[in-house]
């Protein structure tokens, strides 16, 4: 039958974060990445978000929003048994055109130094590596991180 990419509906939650809890080298945190967290950002992103799916089983996401001038790409992952099929470029074409369709003209992301597979695959992406910024962030309530 094959792996198809949809849109992520909230009701895929439950399969997603099983999946992040089990993928190295990424961060989440116990508000932005709750259900509550993630259906805000479904409603507000429509069109943007997509899920692979084999059988009925979540095998890829990519999370993703715009902001009317960019677009963000703050979750992408693929199962490990499911790894080196081209899903996760599957998800980041359709993610790409997405975008695009979108009118977005450029695309951002950020994926910790460690992530080796991660960084590897987002440079074949085309995804250049920015050294000439800093990344700079604050919390304005409490968060309790969950790395990977």
């Amino acid at each position: 039958m094959g792996v198809t990419i949809r849109e992520m509906q909230i009701g895929d939650y439950e399969q997603v974060w099983e999946m992040w809890m089990q993928s190295k080298n990424m961060g989440f945190n116990d508000r932005d990445d709750s259900r509550e967290g993630i259906d805000r950002l479904l409603r507000r992103n429509p069109g943007l978000s997509f899920v692979a799916e084999e059988e009925g089983k979540i095998a890829g996401v990519i999370l993703a929003a715009q902001d009317g001038r960019r677009g963000y790409v703050y979750h992408m992952c693929v199962r490990e048994d499911c790894r080196r099929q081209g899903i996760g470029t599957r998800l980041a074409q359709t993610c790409l055109s997405a975008f695009k369709a979108q009118g977005i003209s450029k695309t951002a992301l950020l994926v910790f130094k460690r992530n080796e597979a991660g960084n590897a695959f987002w440079e074949a992406q085309g995804f250049s590596l920015r050294e000439d910024i800093n990344y700079r962030n604050i919390a304005l309530t409490e968060l309790v991180r969950i790395d990977t």
